[in-house]
Parts: C-alpha cells; sequence; structure tokens
C-alpha cells in the first residue's frame, strides 16, 4: 500500500513543494494577524511588499487580498473592533447570508422584521463620527421597539411554529382557544 501511495505521489511532487511554501507563506500572514497592534500591522505590510516583489500569480492574488484587507483589519486600540469581521458582530451588520438571498435585491428577513430598530443602529455612526458615551446614550434607555416590529415577529414566532410538525396540534389548540375566548 506504502509504494502504491509513494508511487501515486511522485508525479506531483513539484506541485506539493509550491504548495507547502504557500502554506508557510499563510501561517506567516495569520500569525500577523493573531499578533495584531502597529507591530502586527508593520509585519503585515512588510509580508504584503514581500508577496508584491513575487512573479507569482499566488503571490499577486495574496497581494491584492491583502491590499484590500489593510484598511480595516488593525484598527484602533481598546475596545474597539480589531478588523473587518470584529466590526460586522459589533454593529450587528447584515451577514452575508441575508444580504444574499435571492441576489441582493432581498434585504433579508431580520432587516425586513427588526429593521425599524436596527437600520438606525447601523446608521447611528453617521450622524454620530465619535464614539458613543453614557450620556449620549442616556435618553435611549427606556425606547421601546415599535408595535409594527414587535406584531412582525410575533407573526414569526407563529409561522414557524405552524411549520413544525411536532409543535402545529398545540399550536392549532392555543389559536382555537384564543379565537373561542375572543368571540
Amino acid at each position: 500500500m506504502a509504494g502504491c501511495i509513494d508511487r501515486g505521489l511522485e508525479p506531483v511532487k513539484p506541485e506539493l513543494a509550491k504548495i507547502r511554501r504557500y502554506r508557510t507563506s499563510l501561517r506567516a500572514v495569520a500569525a500577523t494577524l493573531e499578533q495584531g497592534g502597529q507591530r502586527g500591522a508593520r509585519r503585515f505590510k512588510a509580508l504584503q511588499e514581500e508577496f508584491a516583489g513575487k512573479r507569482d500569480p499566488v503571490a499577486g492574488h495574496m497581494t491584492r487580498v491583502m491590499e484590500a484587507w489593510l484598511p480595516g483589519l488593525f484598527v484602533g486600540p481598546g475596545d474597539l473592533p480589531e478588523d473587518n469581521l470584529a466590526l460586522e458582530r459589533w454593529f450587528r451588520l447584515p451577514k452575508g447570508h441575508e444580504r444574499r438571498i435571492h441576489g441582493h435585491a432581498h434585504a433579508g428577513v431580520r432587516l425586513v422584521q427588526e429593521g425599524p430598530t436596527l437600520i438606525p443602529a447601523l446608521d447611528a455612526h453617521v450622524l454620530h463620527p465619535e464614539p458613543f458615551d453614557t450620556a449620549a446614550l442616556l435618553p435611549f434607555q427606556e425606547a421601546q421597539e415599535p408595535s409594527s416590529q414587535r406584531e412582525a415577529l410575533h407573526r414569526r414566532r407563529i409561522m414557524r411554529r405552524a411549520r413544525s410538525k411536532s409543535q402545529r396540534r398545540q399550536l392549532l389548540r392555543e389559536l382555537e382557544k384564543q379565537y373561542a375566548d375572543s368571540s
């Protein structure tokens, strides 16, 4: 069996050596991201310049990807998000699968149902460029979601239960009882 494996690997030895070098390069890039801070940013830029100097198409692609990611990777100190992914989690921006349902035209279930309160939160940084402090957030302490949003979320819960085979009967009993009590 070992002989068969060796004979199968023999024709692709040069490609495997290239892949090992790419793996080493990717690990070096990952180490800069884990390191973070100014030191990580300097090393990241140095690796990008190193890849730019190579004629290899994979290195060229890595250079372009690193160039696109650089502006958002090593953002400020403290509690600020470290990278674009942390920024998306921080603002609870709509995730990719929510933006791509039925192409780019569909907003996604979360935006449709939670939109009245989600959109102003996502755009808050436009009207308030500096970080929020307690005084700026205090007026919103007692804020309530609009009734339209509560109703939409309630309808969603009912429809999800109606689609569930295990909960459908119980839901129908509850709705019949509610209807009987109201009339």
